[in-house]
């Protein structure tokens, strides 16, 4: 449903665009043709931009430190970069391009990656991250999370599906990995199906753990339970043990346009990381976060020299072991 809502609105777009540019042709206002047409298609960065003056404005905790100028024009021109290819290719027309790779013949005695994304997305979020796995021959399942703007407790069964079918296919607790909304259908998963013992190791980027500040505009239902301090936030929390949280790595950034305060996308007893200059879209595909998966996916927790790059037998261990 998603690839189709942003298939219409992408060829929308360049439709106005093109129209207003060859009306504007015929009238001879050369200027106001492209001057338009710019507008109309990369007009999303001004809206980018308002997020991130709110962020700058709300954004900032007591005792914490705010991002510089600069570090907000960074991240600013990073995510105006990223984000057209996420919304306007990947997701609308690509997000089948790389299917899941968790056969048993191919994957068999390795550890798994299950991939969640997050608002308004799609798999095809993940094509980078599952173009280089399945080149190294890593498992993994990318869930699309439906129906779109549900209840994210309605999430649970298809990442407990895609949970099993790695588990069948590998033998192995696989790593979860979630971005933005996904970490909290994560933790919903995990809550409902007492998941803890049965992954590896659950990895969140600019999740909004404790909600969002810019929540209170939300018109789905989804939305609404990622407004800062939700009824259904504090339930969740409530339903949590602190082992479980123990078993989350969380990546957050001084910088993200659509979650903050900062603190928001951390939870109490993970292994939260910070992340700097880097915005909502971008820090999914930072270096660090992906190497950190790679560690979890793919080194043997028992050699503290392994090479993250080594995928390591995992048949016959037992499901809840954890580096």
């Amino acid at each position: 449903m998603i690839a189709r809502i942003q298939q219409i609105s992408t060829l929308s777009l360049l439709a106005f665009a093109s129209m207003w540019a060859t009306v504007m042709g015929w009238r001879g206002a050369y200027g106001w043709a492209m001057a338009g047409a710019l507008l109309i298609v990369f007009g999303y960065a001004i809206f980018l931009g308002i997020e991130f003056m709110l962020l700058a404005r709300f954004g900032a905790e007591k005792g914490g430190v705010s991002p510089a100028a600069g570090q907000l024009l960074r991240a600013w021109f990073g995510e105006v970069v990223r984000a057209p290819l996420v919304f306007c290719w990947r997701q609308p027309f690509r997000s089948r391009a790389v299917p899941d790779h968790e056969f048993a013949a191919v994957s068999g005695g390795r550890t798994g990656v299950v991939f969640i994304h997050g608002f308004v997305c799609n798999r095809g979020f993940w094509n980078p991250w599952l173009r280089r796995f399945r080149a190294m021959r890593i498992p993994f399942v990318a869930v699309n999370l439906e129906p779109p703007f549900g209840s994210i407790d309605e999430y649970a069964d298809l990442i407990e599906l895609a949970v099993q079918k790695l588990h069948n296919a590998t033998g192995c607790a696989p790593v979860v990995v979630a971005h933005s909304m996904g970490g909290l259908a994560a933790r919903a998963w995990l809550t409902r199906f007492q998941g803890a013992e049965r992954v590896r190791r659950i990895i969140t980027i600019a999740s909004p753990h404790h909600g969002t500040w810019l929540g209170r505009f939300a018109v789905t239902t989804n939305g609404e339970q990622m407004h800062s301090g939700s009824q259904w936030l504090q339930s969740l929390a409530r339903a949590e043990r602190p082992s479980d949280l123990a078993r989350f790595t969380c990546f957050y950034g001084h910088c993200d346009n659509i979650v903050f305060p900062v603190r928001t996308a951390t939870l109490p007893g993970a292994d939260n990381r910070h992340v700097s200059a880097t915005a909502h879209i971008h820090m999914a595909f930072r270096p660090e976060v992906m190497q950190e998966v790679l560690r979890w996916a793919s080194a043997d927790p028992a050699n503290s020299g392994a090479d993250p790059m080594r995928v390591e037998s995992c048949v016959g261990r037992s499901e809840s072991r954890s580096p």
